[in-house]
């Protein structure tokens, strides 16, 4: 085994060494939002409307001022008179006609009118928690309800009462992508069409732990600092400052320790984070705020909410002439700023899946609704997308009588094709996707298949199985910085933008330092978030850690070896052109010298590099699931899943495994069982509790057998084309592609997630028109 100055190659590039972080963590040894305390420190409570719409006529908060223990109570007015501003809204893409959207952004505290429930209308400082719910008890509104649209459906109805007179219809954009004539000329020369009505249904985030945040402000310096959870703090302070707080970017410091999953929640700032800001400097004390179960569910955005026409047109051969979708995108009550994109371009890019797709069109309208605002979670876009055109290739399929995995054979890009231009306008650079397909399916065997089957049935149940390709558009950050400091004694700090949300950030860059400077795994400390010790950064999102802070960090070790080239040739007596450095050494003939004693020599060596990121990274695979269904009462059992994934060179594998593991996991319970409902006419939310809202447990999920297939990418150093995001984009269609072919005997062509016991034991049933 090759050796980096005594360390071993099985912590490097490639290899799957224990994660770093995990002995603290598992000791209890975390520091998350919650577990910080101040001397001093105040509570904060935030009374949140009960009414999905309502005008505001008038709020007396006399008593809850005087209550026992309360610092201050603070109201919209004051937010007014103090000149807090609002929330960052989207701002793009513009209308099909080339005119803005109407995209209002969100009141750090509401005034004279709340649009959903749960919005902040007021807020307490308090000694402690029981003493600020208390007071704001005693806070009384007089609330004149208005009429209430709650879900997508009611919001685009043609009766639907307006929520923004800017909006006519509650249409906040009006959007389309694609060449439409193209589109319906190539519908018009098919030999089969094949559609479906779909709804991609609305899901909450959930992270593990729940949002929380700590503010101080500083009468002297006028300075605030802020230490919550985020997925990057230089995008989270940017968010509070621009148009929240309208403060210099100087001014706050926002700090983030350790963070409980975030899968693009934590990328956005929130109105309870300027509010505690402000509660901070008002009081002139630190205050604390931590989010209870019940209140996230309530107060965190949402994400998905599409109702989806869709089309594929085919030729007599069974290939794939065009695809065509018609999309209605629910954006809740104000802008967010992912709202937007997400359910246009970042939906329209995935459309097209593996497959050589020559034309496509998509229209996307989104909606005003009296709830709470959807925004990124895991993909952003590219699952819903996915999840379309993998439901279409199994209807077409099962139309023409063909194999579902024939049909997706001899429609995807070849290998050969590589790079390939989609119609879409992305840039495939690399990619088998057809061997991925045969990989899943090698991982299977027919004739076990068909005993399976037959097993089932004897059970009084049906198995199914459910094949599913994707490609994961990566490239959710442009570039990053990366500083490294190597001292006297070989240990390394990293100072890096990026944001570690559970993923494993510290061991996978200390792998690139170990793998380009030949040192311990365990010499390397990364700091991160915290505004103040780390000059800038993009955060973390769109899979791209490694595909670009990766690179930032490659590049700015190879500065470092660059930096102790001169000091290394003098130590070695030599010309520094005559310097070779490899496995930790500098080398001239047989003379060496290690790069730790040559930075001991030179007071310690520093290294510098911001990347910026010059195309996407395209991971790809195909996931298999195998269901069974009890047909009394509709339960599935999801009884194998098999995947073959491509995420190109793999850091390492163990951590690749992980995310893969994760992203299916949130896949099927979105499948499954996740379902974020609202009353249409009320918008009250009907699933505010874990009682009621049903995440995947343990006992839900299989045994996971995946494989890799690592062809490097050519759009970076590394050859990495990102994982994180990948397993929900398979899993969503695979899953309910699985369950539809184990009904399909009864004529069962599709069925809406979540695919809950009661929603296939109907399905079952209405196709012998017994409907109960």
């Amino acid at each position: 085994m090759a050796n980096h100055g005594g360390i071993v190659l099985e912590q490097g590039f490639g290899q799957s060494p224990l994660r770093l972080e995990d002995t603290r963590l598992l000791r209890g040894e975390g520091h998350y939002t919650a577990d910080l305390n101040l001397a001093g420190q105040a509570v904060m409570y935030i009374l949140r409307t009960p009414h999905a719409h309502a005008d505001i006529a008038a709020m007396d908060v006399s008593a809850a001022s005087a209550a026992p223990g309360v610092i201050v109570v603070l109201t919209g007015a004051d937010a007014a008179q103090d000149g807090l501003g609002v929330m960052a809204a989207a701002e793009r893409p513009n209308n099909r006609d080339g005119s803005p959207p109407f995209s209002p952004p969100q009141p750090v505290l509401a005034g004279d009118r709340v649009r959903y429930v749960g919005q902040p209308v007021a807020l307490v400082v308090a000694e402690t928690l029981a003493q600020a719910r208390d007071a704001a008890e005693l806070i009384e509104i007089d609330y004149q309800p208005l009429d209430t649209v709650g879900t997508l459906a009611a919001a685009a109805a043609s009766d639907a009462v307006q929520l923004w007179d800017e909006a006519p219809g509650n249409v906040a954009l009006d959007w389309q992508a694609g060449d439409f004539a193209e589109t319906m000329a190539a519908f018009d020369a098919a030999a089969h069409v094949a559609s479906l009505d779909l709804v991609d249904n609305r899901v909450m985030v959930m992270p593990m732990e729940p949002v929380a945040a700590l503010a101080v402000y500083d009468e002297a310096t006028g300075r605030y600092c802020l230490q919550a959870p985020s997925q990057g703090v230089h995008g989270l302070r940017r968010g509070l400052v621009e148009t929240a707080l309208k403060i210099e970017e100087s001014d706050l410091q926002v700090i983030t320790p350790d963070v409980g999953g975030a899968f693009g929640l934590r990328a956005t700032a929130i109105p309870e984070q300027a509010l505690l800001l402000w509660a901070a400097r008002k009081s002139g004390r630190p205050v604390k705020w931590v989010a209870e179960r019940g209140e996230a569910c309530l107060s965190d955005l949402t994400a998905r909410d599409h109702i989806t026409k869709a089309w594929l047109a085919l030729d007599g051969e069974g290939r794939i002439l065009a695809v065509r979708v018609e999309n209605m995108a629910n954006m809740g009550a104000y802008g967010s700023p992912g709202a937007l994109t997400i359910p246009t371009a970042g939906y329209a890019a995935a459309i097209t899946g593996c497959y050589d797709i020559p034309t496509f069109h998509v229209a996307t309208k989104a909606f005003f609704s009296n709830s709470m605002m959807t925004s990124a979670y895991r993909g952003a876009g590219r699952p819903e997308g996915n999840y379309v055109i993998e439901r279409l290739i199994d209807v077409a399929a099962g139309e023409l009588g063909l194999s579902k995995i024939d049909l997706r054979r001899r429609n995807m890009v070849p290998a050969a094709a590589m790079p390939y231009a989609t119609a879409t306008g992305e840039l495939y650079d690399s990619g088998d996707f057809a061997s991925c397909l045969d990989r899943a399916v090698a991982m299977m065997s027919d004739a076990d298949i068909d005993e399976r089957r037959s097993a089932t049935r004897s059970r009084g149940k049906r198995y199914g199985v459910g094949v599913a390709a994707y490609v994961k558009i990566n490239g959710g950050v442009p570039s990053e910085a990366a500083h490294l400091t190597l001292n006297g004694q070989g240990a390394v700090a990293l100072r890096i933008g990026s944001q570690d949300n559970g993923q494993g950030h510290r061991t996978a860059f200390s792998q690139i330092i170990v793998e380009e400077l030949g040192l311990a795994l365990e010499l390397v400390d990364l700091i991160q978030g915290d505004t103040d010790a780390v000059a800038s950064g993009h955060g973390t999102g769109g899979s791209s850690a490694i595909s670009v802070a990766g690179v930032a960090v490659t590049l700015a070790a190879r500065k470092i070896i660059e930096a102790g080239r001169p000091v290394a040739a003098m130590l070695l007596q030599c010309d520094a052109a005559d310097v070779e450095f490899t496995d930790g050494q500098y080398c001239a003939g047989e003379r060496t010298v290690s790069l730790s004693e040559t930075a001991k020599d030179a007071g310690g060596l520093e290294g510098s590099a911001d990347y910026i990121a010059v195309a996407k990274t395209f991971a790809n695979g195909c996931h298999i699931c195998e269901v069974e269904v009890d047909l009394d009462t509709g339960h599935v059992d999801i009884v194998g899943y098999r995947v073959a994934d491509d995420m190109g060179r793999l850091l390492n594998p163990m951590l690749a495994e992980g995310q893969v593991h994760g992203g299916i996991g949130q896949g099927v319970g979105q499948a499954l069982l996740e379902d974020c409902i609202l009353d249409a006419a009320s918008g009250q939310l009907l699933s505010g509790s874990l009682m009621d809202y049903c995440l995947p447990r343990a006992d839900d999920l299989p045994y996971f057998a995946v494989q890799f297939d690592e062809i490097p990418c050519v759009t970076n150093m590394l050859g990495v084309k990102g994982v994180g995001e990948a397993g929900v984009s398979g899993a969503l269609p695979a899953v309910v592609n699985a369950v539809v072919d184990a009904l399909s005997e009864f004529g069962v062509n599709h069925i809406d997630m979540p695919l809950k016991p009661e929603r296939v034991w109907r399905a079952i049933l209405s196709t012998n028109g017994a409907v109960g």
